[in-house]
């Protein structure tokens, strides 16, 4: 059912193939050349044996050993070359796809954050270009080719084919036998490792918390439990491979001294020549040596699979936006009519059938109880949850008519945890971009973060990782406000904007919000304290996930205080 689901991922995938197909036919062509130049060992001994040997002529052995060693040369010239081609193949998968799937996981994960998929997405495509890489590629693309071998032994007796014929079916048995029985280990010792790369990644994110509180030891305990879970399902599948390895390694092994021995019975018995026994040995041997190269990097191409099959599901789950028509810029006209949201993966709206309209120069405070649906609705205007229902328009258009990026342009968004990332505080505030000096001190200006900003050690150009933890909740909440008034956007989503500021941001803050009204554009703030919505208009109560109230704040909160007083209390009423 899953293979089913997941189809269109795997079109996605084969698609990305579709541009190296002439290099595949030639890694395929190369294949069939080096495999064919395999049979210079063989043919030589055959030829030593019966011919010089048999002749006492050196010219003949001078000869044929030149001619062996120009084929032995073009073989190694060839081979080479293939597995340049095989490299590059899958570099150019990687680049190809990077992009894709980095919005793809980006995309899930903002929606779903505790999406695994997504987590390890590119890790995964990494994976998948290693395989491609690897000597196993090689080895399986020898696999085709075979049967030529087989066809050799049989030509030099139906007794050596048939023995080669079923050594080979019973190392594939094993083989399709090994992959049956260690899917199932690996798989969850890829789950326990990702679980616990999660928690050491967010146990590291959180150190100050982790120390102060005296849960070290704790949160080793929790950690290691997810590392032993991970070794012992990695032990367990080691376990299983490593046997069917070992089998395998040694049955290739006799099955080449028993063709050596049945070649021999056939010298005494049916009168083949001494060549023909030595000749059939190394034919048996290189027939199975890809099957033997297989297994011996069975973990890699197990890890390679399981890989694939996690991006196909991403990307089936994150299809690629279909190319949108630009528009114009918009004005700050935003409404929502009938809007029900479902979180993503989850069953239960969290709000439902919310309708308001607000217009350039207007902010809009929206208030009540913790768990009512706030900062589900902050996620729905800045186009990261999709409606279920109804839907959010702004200057007449959908959101998702604007595109992923454009919306993000247009909106400046303040989540309630604010993150800074790896570089300076002004590409920090310029989104990660290629900042503009006059647009960054601009909107560090109207955030009240210009000052703080100078008396850091490089002032804009200092970068994060440098100062580390010793910026303040609200320094950071200043940096993040800049960043969402960075690039003049037509709207701002606040969400609890003041929730680290002091009486001087909150000011700022209100004359940042004044400034943004000035200049046509919407404001939302999400707010539990009374200061931050000073400068609303309007005002939005939601309970439960329903609309209480929308309309003028004062008359709103007059209204509210008659009939809601517990939510007003539990929002903002000054």
């Amino acid at each position: 059912m899953r293979r089913t689901e997941d189809e269109a991922g795997r079109a996605e995938l084969r698609r990305a193939l579709r541009p190296a197909r002439s290099l595949i036919l030639t890694v395929a062509l190369f294949s069939l050349t080096v495999n064919m130049l395999m049979l210079t060992g063989p043919l030589y001994m055959l030829q030593v044996y019966d011919r010089v040997l048999a002749g006492r002529s050196e010219a003949t052995l001078l000869a044929l050993s030149l001619i062996a060693a120009a084929m032995f040369l073009a073989m190694a010239l060839i081979d080479h070359a293939r597995g340049r081609i095989v490299a590059r193949i899958g570099a150019a998968l990687q680049q190809r796809l990077d992009l894709r799937v980095f919005r793809a996981a980006l995309a899930r994960s903002a929606r779903v954050p505790s999406d695994g998929v997504a987590a390890t997405a590119q890790r995964d495509l990494e994976a998948v270009q290693k395989l491609l890489a690897s000597p196993v590629f090689l080895a399986m693309c020898d696999l085709p080719w075979v049967p030529i071998f087989v066809l050799g032994l049989f030509a030099f007796h139906p007794a050596l084919g048939l023995l080669a014929l079923g050594g080979a079916g019973l190392l594939v048995a094993m083989t399709l036998a090994n992959q049956a029985l260690s899917v199932a280990p690996l798989a969850e010792a890829a789950r326990c490792g990702v679980r616990a790369d999660r928690l050491s990644d967010m146990l590291k994110a959180e150190a100050e918390t982790v120390q102060a509180l005296g849960m070290t030891g704790a949160a080793f305990d929790r950690w290691q439990r997810g590392r032993s879970e991970a070794l012992a399902a990695a032990l367990r599948a080691a376990d299983v491979t490593g046997g069917f390895g070992a089998a395998i390694r040694t049955l290739r092994l006799f099955l080449q001294s028993a063709t050596l021995g049945l070649g021999a019975w056939l010298v005494l018995k049916a009168g083949l020549s001494g060549g023909v026994m030595i000749a059939s040995s190394v034919l048996m041997g290189r027939a199975l040596a890809p099957i033997d190269t297989a297994i011996g990097h069975w973990p890699l191409v197990a890890h390679a699979w399981q890989a694939r099959g996690r991006l196909a599901a991403l990307l089936t789950r994150q299809p690629e936006a279909a190319p949108r028509t630009p528009l114009p810029r918009p004005q700050a006209r935003i409404e929502a009519a009938g809007l029900s949201l479902i979180p993503p993966g989850g069953a239960a709206p969290v709000l439902r059938n919310l309708a308001f309209a607000v217009g350039p120069g207007q902010a809009v405070g929206v208030i009540g109880p913790s768990g009512s649906g706030k900062s589900s609705l902050a996620r729905a205007l800045t186009g990261l949850w999709m409606p279920a229902a109804g839907d959010i328009r702004l200057d007449g258009a959908t959101l998702d008519q604007y595109g992923a990026d454009t919306l993000g342009r247009l909106a400046g968004y303040l989540p309630q945890r604010v993150t800074l990332f790896d570089g300076t505080i002004a590409e920090n505030i310029a989104r990660l971009g290629a900042p503009d000096p006059e647009a960054v001190v601009a909107a560090a200006r109207r955030a009240a973060a210009h000052e703080m900003i100078l008396r850091l050690p490089a002032g804009y150009d200092t970068p994060v990782a440098a100062i580390g933890g010793r910026l303040s909740g609200g320094q950071i909440q200043r940096i993040g406000l800049a960043r969402a008034m960075y690039g003049d956007p037509v709207f701002l989503v606040l969400d609890e904007p003041n929730s680290n500021l002091d009486n001087d941001g909150t000011m700022a803050l209100n004359a940042g919000i004044r400034a943004v009204k000035a200049a046509g554009g919407t404001v939302f703030i999400m707010a539990h304290r009374p200061a931050a919505i000073q400068e609303c208009e309007l005002l939005l109560v939601i309970e439960d996930g329903l609309q209480r109230a929308f309309g003028p704040r004062d008359t709103v909160l007059r209204e509210m205080v008659k009939n809601h007083t517990d939510i007003v209390r539990a929002g903002a009423a000054p």
